[in-house]
């Protein structure tokens, strides 16, 4: 019976760990595909912002996304991300305000600014699209984070392109992959397990 339970627990975590493995590999696969061409929205994920500053990796999100708007990839900048607790400002208003002084005219920019996570933001996202009569998407976010966002997008029925920075701090040096990956591995099981994420 004993011997029966430790290779019914030796299985688990063999199994725990290829997923493991397998995810990991998606998720750098996935985040090292740039899907760049022309929609009618690029979609901005959120990230913290201090009183109004975006932080260093917001800010790598958004110089990513402006270029590819002055590129001429999309009429439209969308901008997504609201509060935390104590917060004066939203993410989405801090976006706002830094793409509008970085050449971004007001009128080409969206905001959805009522959402604290990634499932949140994109169903905010998929209602300001309905109210405009947009349709597709290209979504900007950091490597590790793309896989989560593009699986959310294809099931709440959005265009699942994504074109992910590449000067986000994440990805700066071994560790912050490490740890990025980590923390998308835990949004993801919470995803798929809970029907929720971060």
């Amino acid at each position: 019976m004993i011997r029966a339970v430790g290779r019914i627990v030796l299985a688990a975590i063999v199994g725990a760990v290829l997923v493991a493995g397998w995810a990991s590999y998606r998720i750098w696969e996935v985040g090292n595909r740039d899907d760049r061409q022309t929609v009618d929205a690029i979609v901005v994920l959120g990230a913290a912002q201090y009183n109004g500053r975006p932080s260093s990796i917001l800010k790598a999100r958004l110089d990513h996304a402006i270029d590819l708007y002055q590129a001429g990839l999309a009429r439209y900048l969308i901008v997504t991300g609201g509060k935390a607790e104590g917060d004066r400002t939203t993410e989405a208003t801090a976006a706002r305000v830094y793409a509008l002084a970085n050449g971004v005219p007001d009128h080409a920019i969206l905001v959805e600014d009522e959402s604290r996570t990634t499932l949140e933001s994109l169903r905010g996202v998929a209602g300001l699209l309905r109210d405009h009569g947009l349709s597709s998407t290209l979504f900007v976010s950091d490597r590790t984070h793309m896989l989560r966002v593009l699986r959310i997008a294809r099931d709440i029925g959005l265009t699942d392109l994504g074109s992910p920075t590449a000067t986000s701090p994440t990805d700066e040096d071994l560790r912050g992959r490490v740890d990025a990956t980590i923390h998308e591995l835990g949004g993801l099981t919470q995803y798929f397990v809970a029907g929720q994420t971060s």
